[in-house]
């Protein structure tokens, strides 16, 4: 990913990942998974952990620890009203920003 990118990626990725686990519950891996099918593909798992350990500590997910097959158990993070709420002011904003983004690039257009 580019330089540009990836800055523009830290300011949003709490929201997707929120919308990821709004559609069911998911481990660390999991959601790396998902965001690198989504196209996030040199998104690093490190970084997605410690977004977890983030919203963990904001109260927006909760936790459950299920015994894994191999190893130790795995921490399934699942979004709860709190982070609804979080998930639903991530969607105002992105529809605000996009809106005027949008009204840029039309005027150079």
């Amino acid at each position: 990913m580019g330089n540009q990118m990836t800055e523009m990626l830290k300011g949003t990725l709490e929201g997707i990942v929120l919308a990821l686990l709004a559609d069911r519950p998911a481990y660390g891996y999991e959601i790396t998974t998902l965001l690198r099918e989504q196209g996030f593909s040199d998104l690093a798992e490190g970084t997605v952990y410690a977004l977890l350990i983030r919203i963990e500590q904001r109260g927006f997910v909760d936790v459950v620890k299920v015994p894994s097959e191999k190893g130790p158990p795995r921490k399934v993070y699942s979004i709860n009203a709190q982070g609804r709420e979080q998930l639903n002011e991530f969607w105002t904003t992105w529809k605000f920003l996009t809106e005027r983004i949008e009204r840029l690039q039309d005027k150079e257009t």
